[in-house]
């Protein structure tokens, strides 16, 4: 790993990946994303404060536990003058976070629950298969692979607005 004198402020985009442990095609994505940002030499080559070391394994770590880079772009954008994010800022944000993660996490173990059912069924029915359809209310209102309006409301735009079989001639 290259080493970085002190009196080195900025780092070059090999030097970032290689103290980051991100490959620099990621942190030309990260960039492109907004998440980091760099300044741009004469020659046009890019040129890393060391503070984006810390924002891109914020970045990582929220990747990690599965929070979406727009919703980790956004978090960052609410940080006073794009500063570096602390463990406070973390603190926050995780939090904010948490519910989020239990929800997928209950989503998870639910379709995992229903995993070997519907395996050892093999139907995949749109009926009634909690995988096809998950947490089908519409399905109550009766039969039908495509979302019926409510009387007097608009009808959805796009494929599937057309009768159906059981209304076609």
């Amino acid at each position: 790993m290259p080493q970085i004198p002190e009196k080195i402020h900025e780092l070059t985009v090999g030097q970032l990946a290689a103290r980051s442990g991100a490959a620099v095609s990621a942190l030309h994505f990260y960039e492109a994303k907004g998440l980091i940002s760099s300044r741009r030499t004469t020659g046009n080559q890019r040129r890393y404060t060391r503070d984006t070391l810390r924002r891109v394994a914020f970045v990582r770590a929220a990747q990690r536990v599965g929070i979406p880079l727009a919703t980790i772009r956004e978090a960052l954008a609410e940080l006073p003058e794009a500063r570096t994010p602390t463990r406070e800022d973390w603190a926050h944000l995780s939090e904010a976070w948490r519910s989020e993660l239990d929800e997928r996490i209950r989503q998870l173990n639910r379709l995992r629950d229903h995993l070997t059912d519907c395996i050892g069924c093999g139907c995949l029915s749109l009926a009634t298969c909690v995988l096809s359809n998950p947490d089908d209310v519409v399905g109550e209102r009766g039969a039908g692979s495509r979302l019926m309006p409510e009387p007097g409301t608009r009808k959805p735009r796009g494929r599937g607005t057309g009768p159906g079989p059981e209304e076609r001639d």
